[in-house]
């Protein structure tokens, strides 16, 4: 056999086995990816709740989008659209999944206007309007520690997510790359703003995803707990 011929089969094997190579050195961390931060735990169940036709909705075993829209739910419609088009379309076929929204009493024929303007394509099957008395609003909403509180009407354009354990899932670190070349001080993305598009289409979209993902693996027993973003963190605050 001539040097050219061997120079030619060296190169097939190489082209072959390289490839092959990297993904056996990438398989053992497939499952290597950053899970959705567990902010706090605990957050109250619905029971003092229900809807129109009172009926109890549980936060408890599904994976649900928590909004708070207060007295005036029409006031929030373009926010409620924005969650619609964004959150509810991409995620309403997968298992468990739910939007659920927060209101008094006296809102109920607001939210069933509010609701058949979001229903002018389609039925809202995992989407639920429960309704109850402010302090149990209050409580709900302070069970989630969040950053600011309610409006006088009970509104808010923050929404959460509520994994299916009674956990507020966000991000312990939402420095964008820059804050980071900067060294900023880390801090956490507790919530998610319904009137800006871009919180919803970058930001709680990718969570969702990620949350969904973690809950996958689980069931499959290749879930590894152990987060790269909060190690991550963990790192930045020794530096």
């Amino acid at each position: 056999m001539d040097l050219k011929k061997i120079k030619r089969y060296a190169v097939l094997i190489i082209l072959f086995f390289l490839p092959v190579t990297f993904l056996l050195l990438l398989y053992p961390a497939k499952h290597n990816y950053n899970t959705l931060d567990v902010l706090d735990e605990g957050v109250q169940e619905l029971g003092a709740f229900g809807t129109v036709d009172n009926e109890k909705v549980k936060l408890q075993d599904h994976l649900t989008v928590l909004g708070f829209f207060g007295a005036q739910p029409m006031e929030q419609l373009t926010g409620a659209s924005n969650l619609k088009e964004l959150i509810y379309d991409k995620f309403k076929g997968f298992k468990t999944f739910q939007v659920v929204i927060v209101l008094p009493e006296s809102a109920k024929q607001e939210a069933l206007t509010l609701r058949r303007e979001l229903m002018k394509y389609e039925t809202l099957d995992y989407w639920h309007f429960v309704f109850g008395n402010a302090t149990n609003i209050n409580a709900v909403y302070n069970s989630l520690k969040a950053e600011d509180g309610l409006a006088d009407d009970l509104s808010t354009n923050a929404v959460f997510i509520i994994d299916k354990e009674l956990n507020l899932r966000g991000r312990l670190d939402d420095r964008s790359d820059n804050e980071l070349a900067k060294q900023q001080a880390a801090y956490e993305k507790r919530s998610y703003d319904i009137i800006k598009v871009a919180d919803l289409k970058n930001k709680m979209s990718e969570d969702v995803r990620i949350l969904f993902t973690e809950y996958r693996q689980k069931r499959k027993g290749n879930f590894d707990s152990s987060s790269r973003r909060e190690n991550d963190l963990k790192g930045s605050y020794e530096q």
